[in-house]
């Protein structure tokens, strides 16, 4: 009982106040320091990755990166025939109103589309292309005006800044709904599990103070590590699912001991046990969530770690406030209710007493009964009804998710589709990046008009290309002869007339780089290529991703062993519980692929299937089911162990431990599934593939993994799941023996584990 989670929380329960006051005071605070600070956005530089990174580098060296666009169509209002000249003035009023704009880098000459029916004008804006959609009003503004201008045309605005503007604009809505659907149906849940909305809110309002501290904290952690622009999305996902958690293992555990005592114990001390037990527990399962999602890191990718920082961010303070305020709130709470209580005694009234909540009930009695009576049946079952969800697995394909395929409830992406209709040569740009000696400056050139000669030639092109030569010669250093070098840097700009995500446009990439460039470039002594593009990234991404895979799988199995282990001393369970986590996150993953790949799925689910899964959802899934799991598992086995501990043999206490804690986990688990659930609403193909995996997930880990497979494995294994730890044998020697054949060893086994003896035999003692 002098555990630093059983003083946190004793000082708390303590004073009460200064605890309530101080967990205030540091949300303002973060939320305060946050908004001074700002957060620092991830740049262009960030993203890079594969070839596609490198050429990009390369260009953006000698000033010859691709610049984020505008593209303003010019048609008829009435939908016939263009009215040419009138087209031409509205096109020469907007290139004279867009060059004056300080954001704009350069006017294209106006294109005629093929059918003469729309004049498209193209606006290259300066600047980070992350930060070219918060120029973008700027430009519609001016589009605006010219319309207002020129009544019987119809100018409408796409590009890569308009659909990037769109779809945050659209994610921001999305997520004020799946809040509007999240918040009422926990608060539900959390109202049948304790049946008063005091009790109810508690978890919420702790939930969402810990959401709060987490965003002000992570605008300052994006100066070490920067934002992707999801950290808050994540933030609110995570934060919710786990913050309710952990309030909830905390206070159900109270109120067990409170029912246990009988009104013998006060407030403090009911914490004291709470904290002893549970608040291990959550500090156990919070720093497997936090040890595991750093794996991400291992990723070595923005976004990844963007998803990380904001998942250990917001875990942490979840975990810090169910040790500080949580404590000091149920103390204000029961001290509320032991008035009452007296209050009642005087007035004669019987005293209602709180319900034993250990039983577990019939439900769930009738659902472990196979694994109690058929141990061998049940696992071996159920393993198969896994394994057979795991089988489309197979036809898992992985893509990046491109522009083309956002919702077309975003005006700019209605814009781009008819922009890609009218102009089918501007669909696909690739982008041959060459730095060379400049003393071949020339040689490379001629190599470059090869390479377009060639395109020229190839189907897989339009034929329109571009070369640019750095104006000013570079210099580089070579380490290794300490000599300088002077470089130049020369691009080759080639159209392809299909969609970015379309198999030709991976099939033009491919040309290019095993076949022309080699063939041509290639041959130059020193020269470093590479071809850059949105085909490039698109492919080079979930490469990139397959690399790194390995390694972060890794190191997510070892963690996820490695935590078990520390938490229950079992090497057993340790192996045990990274094999259940393996097979809960694939069979999920093949659901995944079952729903999402198809398209029978389409309108229930209200999406367009693209015939892949999203590049990041295997990783993602993989790490933050392996962290959530550790939740039930950590909450679950240490009510096993604790009763072991105790001396109830392991067939027992496998059974009773399950049941006790039945009801938390089923409520923690309708929580987090709502929650994830909640994305599956969302418009963005990837984030509903990540909401619908993570809510499949955790059913399938609550109600199969945790009720089927987990006590039929440790009643197969009996006491072996404990090995090489010896505490079950000696605690079972000495409930055998009895007080007074009790060897040594095992009296001080024993008395390591009072807490737990404490809180599950003694209920009468006040651990005070």
């Amino acid at each position: 009982m002098n555990s630093l989670t059983v003083r946190v929380a004793r000082w708390s329960a303590r004073h009460p106040w200064r605890a309530i006051v101080g967990w205030l005071v540091f949300v303002a605070l973060c939320l305060g320091v946050g908004g001074a600070v700002g957060t620092n956005s991830a740049k262009t530089a960030d993203y890079r990755v594969g070839e596609a990174g490198r050429a990009e580098a390369l260009a953006a060296e000698a000033q010859l990166e691709r610049r984020a666009a505008e593209q303003v169509l010019i048609s008829s209002r009435s939908g016939g025939a263009l009215d040419q000249g009138a087209a031409r003035d509205a096109a020469e009023d907007l290139t004279e109103r867009m060059r004056r704009l300080p954001e704009v880098a350069g006017v294209a000459d106006p294109l005629w589309s093929g059918d003469r029916r729309i004049l498209m004008v193209e606006v290259a804006l300066k600047g980070e292309e992350r930060d070219a959609k918060d120029k973008v009003d700027a430009l519609v503004a001016q589009t605006d005006a010219v319309r207002e201008g020129h009544p019987g045309l119809l100018l409408e605005q796409t590009g890569s800044p308009s659909v990037s503007k769109g779809v945050d604009q659209q994610r921001s809505d999305d997520l004020a709904l799946s809040e509007a659907i999240t918040l009422p149906v926990t608060l539900l849940t959390l109202l049948v599990v304790f049946g008063s909305v005091t009790m109810a809110g508690v978890p919420l309002l702790l939930a969402l103070s810990s959401i709060a501290a987490a965003v002000g904290l992570s605008m300052v952690v994006s100066h070490v590590s920067p934002d992707a622009g999801i950290g808050t999305n994540v933030i609110l996902m995570i934060g919710l699912a786990v913050g309710v958690d952990y309030t909830l293992f905390y206070l159900k555990r109270e109120r067990e001991e409170r029912a246990r005592s009988g009104g013998r114990l006060s407030s403090e001390a009911l914490v004291e046990l709470a904290a002893a037990t549970s608040g291990r527990a959550v500090v156990v399962s919070g720093m497997a969530v936090i040890a595991s999602t750093a794996t991400l890191y291992l990723a070595s990718d923005v976004i990844f770690s963007s998803l990380a920082t904001g998942t250990i961010v917001v875990v942490l303070v979840a975990v810090a406030s169910s040790l500080t305020a949580l404590p000091a709130l149920l103390v204000k709470l029961g001290k509320r209710a032991e008035r009452r209580a007296r209050r009642r005694a005087e007035r004669g009234k019987a005293v209602r007493r709180v319900r034993d909540e250990r039983g577990g009930g019939r439900v769930w009695s009738a659902l472990l009964r196979p694994a109690a009576r058929h141990p061998l049946t049940t696992l071996c079952v159920s393993v198969l009804a896994l394994l057979a969800l795991v089988v489309p697995l197979a036809g898992l394909k992985i893509t990046e998710m491109s522009r083309d395929t956002h919702s077309r409830d975003i005006p700019a992406m209605r814009v781009y589709d008819r922009l890609n209709e009218a102009f089918p040569e501007q669909r696909v740009t690739h982008q041959v990046v060459v730095r060379a000696a400049a003393a071949r400056s020339a040689e490379v050139v001629a190599a470059l008009e090869e390479v377009a000669g060639r395109a020229e030639e190839d189907r897989l092109f339009t034929g329109a290309s571009r070369i640019r030569t750095s104006a000013d010669d570079r210099t580089s250093t070579s380490t290794s002869t300490s000599t300088s070098t002077s470089t130049s840097t020369s691009t080759l700009e080639l159209k392809v007339p299909y969609l970015g995500n379309s198999e030709e446009a991976y099939d033009s990439l491919d040309r290019l780089r095993d076949d022309f460039l080699p063939a041509t470039v290639g041959r130059i002594g020193g020269a470093e290529y590479g071809v850059s593009g949105d085909v490039a990234r698109y492919a080079d991404y979930p490469a990139h991703q397959n690399g790194k895979l390995p390694l972060v799988l890794g190191a997510l199995l070892l963690v996820t062993f490695a935590m078990t282990v520390y938490a229950f001393r079992s090497v057993v369970l340790g192996l045990l519980g990274v094999v259940l986590n393996l097979l809960s996150a694939a069979a999920a993953l093949g659901l995944l692929v079952l729903v999402f790949q198809g398209t029978w799925a389409e309108g229930p689910l209200d999406f367009t299937s693209t015939g892949s899964i999203g590049s990041r959802v295997p990783l993602f899934l993989f790490v933050i089911l392996f962290g959530l799991s550790m939740d039930y598992q950590v909450f679950v086995v240490s009510r096993i162990r604790e009763a072991a501990l105790a001396g109830v043999p392991t067939r027992q206490a496998v059974l009773d431990g399950i049941r006790s804690s039945a009801s938390v986990v089923t409520s923690a688990a309708v929580v987090m599934t709502t929650v994830f659930a909640s994305f599956v609403f969302l418009h963005i193909i990837e984030m509903k593939q990540i909401g619908f995996v993570l809510a499949a997930a955790v059913l399938i880990d609550a109600f199969v993994v945790r009720v089927m497979i987990l006590p039929a494995a440790m009643l197969l294994l009996g006491e072996s799941s404990w090995w090489p730890s010896r505490a079950v044998r000696r605690a079972l020697a000495v409930a055998e023996s009895g007080p007074g054949n009790v060897p040594q060893d095992v009296s001080q086994n024993a008395a390591e584990n009072v807490p737990e003896k404490r809180s599950s035999s003694r209920p009468g003692v006040d651990v005070r």
